[in-house]
């Protein structure tokens, strides 16, 4: 009876230390061990013979606090638009030859995501969020890096412009205007809005098939029911994959996957895309009145070259005089502009079209209708004075009757946006420096040194070939296009479509006395895509 007395003390004993100092300890089962560790005096380490807590043990063990979870953060409270998209990305991307080529290719020109993000900064917030309000897959905000490499004047073979590369009857359909001054498939507002609606009847006509619904976008929706319906007569599968389509096509909609499987899974590539702020960066404002897009930018602090590349719709130098009026601005710039609009008496400007007279010039009608003269050449594309009586002009005039803008002129000398341009190469001749090729080419020598690496006192030789660009003199924004020669073509009828020269088509494609075209053939064309919208 003693014997058991004193275990029962211990193990009492034992249970309370365990409570005051939060920790385990194995319990002795021999009565021995039950006495030392009443004396307290002698601690005993047990190797062996470890036998189970008692309950009375148990009981009073600490509680461990459950670990708190880490707050999920939502795709619309990521600080990167592209983490954004990338969390909401749904579409298969399966192990397939040609998604496997294309994400390959992206890969081995990582340059090419630092080039997009850079175009894409000021747009893809918005784009993000008109898809999202849709409920349309993410995938489709990055239809631009497929399209036009988010590159807002790209113009393709096609005829297809801006962003969404939209063709001109696909536009006039889905509500774009495209005139003299504007050209609504480069409005990066209007034309994403159509896109989408595009895409989301091509889907519902496709009865949900996503990759049909984009091989469609590319391609009509005309040849994708073809391939299907041939597909149903030979008992083939009906699955994109299985389709027959155009080579542009079936390449088309893997590489939108392997775009997005690559901005989904940029660790796993070792792929780093330029960060994107997950904010509005853009806003629009309509002074609901005709302005010279020197004017806005002077209201907004913006240079014009700015101001145009983020309204790359307006063709001409002014807003649209009836029905566009709107302007895209930097956020941090709107309040700016509606103060400076709002203490000018919110001065706009009209065109008025008026039959020159005998004894009319330049410099008369700009002093008649307060005006200047650089801006009735710019309205008219004139290089220099001479006019014509009987012939119709533009005069740009005051909204209020003052004078047109007369401090603007310089400026707009001095910030006239060419847009972009392309390349010719010069062969360097006997006799010739930096000084005499720059006359020449009408550049500055200091631009031939930034395209070429040169400096000062570089030597020039015989037959080296330099870089020269050359850029549209009416601040029109060039780009290269790639034609393919058809049947039935020939160079009046491609000039004359892509609005060009054709002694310039012989001489960009050194075709001297070579006119007779083959189809098939291409032809390399610089086309002013602020001439082509009508």
């Amino acid at each position: 009876m003693k014997s058991r007395f004193f275990l029962a003390s211990a193990l009492l004993l034992a249970g309370c230390q365990i409570t005051e100092n939060s920790q385990q300890e194995s319990v002795a089962t021999n009565q021995e061990s039950a006495a030392t560790a009443q004396d307290n005096s002698h601690p005993t380490s047990i190797q062996n013979d470890v036998v189970s807590p008692s309950p009375l043990a148990t009981a009073v063990q600490p509680q461990v606090a459950e670990p708190v979870p880490a707050p999920v953060i939502t795709p619309q409270e990521q600080d990167d638009v592209w983490q954004r998209i990338a969390m909401q990305l749904r579409l298969d991307v399966p192990d397939n030859k040609s998604v496997n080529y294309y994400r390959n290719w992206y890969l081995k020109h990582p340059g090419h995501f630092s080039i997009v993000s850079s175009r894409a900064e000021p747009f893809l917030y918005y784009i993000t969020e008109a898809v999202e309000k849709r409920g349309m897959p993410l995938e489709l905000a990055l239809l631009p890096i497929v399209e036009s490499s988010f590159d807002q004047f790209a113009y393709s073979h096609g005829r297809a412009a801006g962003l969404w590369q939209i063709i001109p009857g696909t536009g006039r359909q889905f509500g774009l205007k495209q005139n003299w001054w504007y050209d609504g498939r480069r409005d990066v507002v209007q034309s994403t809005e159509a896109a989408l609606d595009l895409l989301a009847y091509l889907n519902r006509r496709f009865d949900g098939n996503w990759l049909h619904a984009l091989a469609a976008y590319n391609s009509g929706e005309g040849r994708v029911f073809r391939a299907i319906r041939e597909n149903k007569k030979a008992g083939k599968s009906t699955d994109f994959w299985a389709l027959d389509l155009p080579r542009e096509t079936s390449g088309y909609v893997p590489k939108l996957l392997a775009v997005a499987d690559i901005i989904k899974n940029q660790d796993k590539y070792g792929v780093d895309v330029p960060f994107i702020a997950n904010e509005t960066a853009v806003e629009t404002v309509d002074p609901k009145t005709q302005m010279d897009l020197a004017m806005a930018a002077k209201y907004a602090g913006l240079s014009l070259s700015e101001l145009k590349a983020l309204n790359p719709a307006y063709n001409q130098w002014a807003t649209a005089p009836d029905g566009q009026t709107h302007l895209l601005l930097p956020s941090d710039k709107v309040d700016t502009f509606n103060q400076a609009f709002e203490k000018s008496g919110r001065q706009g400007m009209k065109v008025i079209r008026y039959q020159i007279k005998s004894g009319d010039s330049l410099s008369v009608l700009a002093k008649t209708h307060r005006t200047s003269v650089d801006l009735i050449q710019r309205a008219n594309k004139i290089d220099g004075s001479g006019i014509r009586a009987g012939k119709y002009i533009l005069i740009p005039v005051a909204m209020n009757g003052e004078n047109a803008f007369p401090s603007l002129t310089n400026q707009v000398r001095s910030q006239v946006s060419h847009g972009g341009g392309y390349r010719t190469i010069y062969k360097v001749e006997s006799g010739d420096n930096l000084w005499t090729i720059a006359k020449k080419q009408k550049v500055s020598i200091k631009e031939i040194m930034k395209w070429n690496g040169l400096s000062k006192k570089s030597t020039l030789q015989i037959g080296q070939k330099l870089n020269i660009w050359k850029t549209s003199k009416n601040g029109g924004v060039i780009r290269t296009v790639y034609y393919e020669v058809r049947s039935g073509d020939n160079l009046s009828v491609i000039a004359d479509k892509f609005k060009v020269k054709l002694a310039d088509v012989i001489k960009w494609n050194q075709l001297g006395d070579k006119k007779y075209l083959q189809p098939g053939q291409k032809l390399k064309l610089f086309v002013d895509v602020t001439k082509v919208s009508v």
